[in-house]
């Protein structure tokens, strides 16, 4: 390559991470950026108002209702649904931009919105995060004391359903120790793995 030519990015990796309420995606991915501040995590979008202390294009892109039906029309998400009046979509061109600037971008997104990314982005890697029994992700929802009986059912039935789509997915990666569970993550994601604690003097 001549002299003074920048050398173009190897495309980064689009990984879409997905399980049920309560099995600890979050605590997962948050660890992981942690250890990897380079992966960029995808923002998503939607029409309802935002919430205090909730920050444009950190939080969520907002967008009139208008705007997001034009998205819809102009296959600009790689996903889009519908929740309480209000919808909610992963952009497409932020995450496009971030894998051709060769950052790996993460995914966070419940089952039929992977179902949506694997026709509309089928390169993208899929990985479900399962507890390690029902009984133990039963007792981590009902644990959290913050819903009615009838919301933690619905939770329930709907983990069944997502759990039962296993076979659907690149990985299934089972998440009962964390610090063991993140390096099969940074495994699978194909990231440098090191140890997560330090061994004792």
């Amino acid at each position: 390559m001549a002299a003074g030519m920048v050398e173009p990015a190897v495309p980064g990796r689009l990984s879409v991470i997905t399980g049920p309420s309560g099995v600890g995606k979050g605590t997962l991915i948050a660890a992981l950026r942690q250890r990897h501040p380079n992966l960029w995590l995808s923002v998503s979008a939607t029409t309802r108002a935002p919430r205090a202390g909730e920050r444009e294009g950190e939080h969520y892109f907002f967008l009139p209702r208008e705007r997001f039906e034009q998205l819809v029309e102009q296959d600009g998400l790689l996903e889009w649904a519908e929740f309480a009046g209000n919808l909610y979509g992963t952009p497409r061109q932020p995450v496009e931009q971030q894998l051709a600037a060769g950052r790996s971008v993460l995914l966070e997104i419940e089952l039929e919105g992977a179902r949506q990314v694997r026709r509309s982005f089928p390169a993208g890697f899929q990985v479900l995060i399962k507890p390690p029994s029902f009984a133990e992700l039963e007792r981590r929802i009902r644990g959290r004391g913050t819903e009615s009986v009838e919301a933690i059912e619905r939770r329930l039935t709907r983990a069944r359903l997502e759990l039962q789509a296993e076979a659907e997915f690149d990985a299934v990666l089972l998440n009962g120790d964390l610090d063991e569970a993140l390096l099969q993550l940074e495994t699978l994601l194909g990231l440098p793995v090191e140890p997560v604690t330090s061994p004792s003097a």
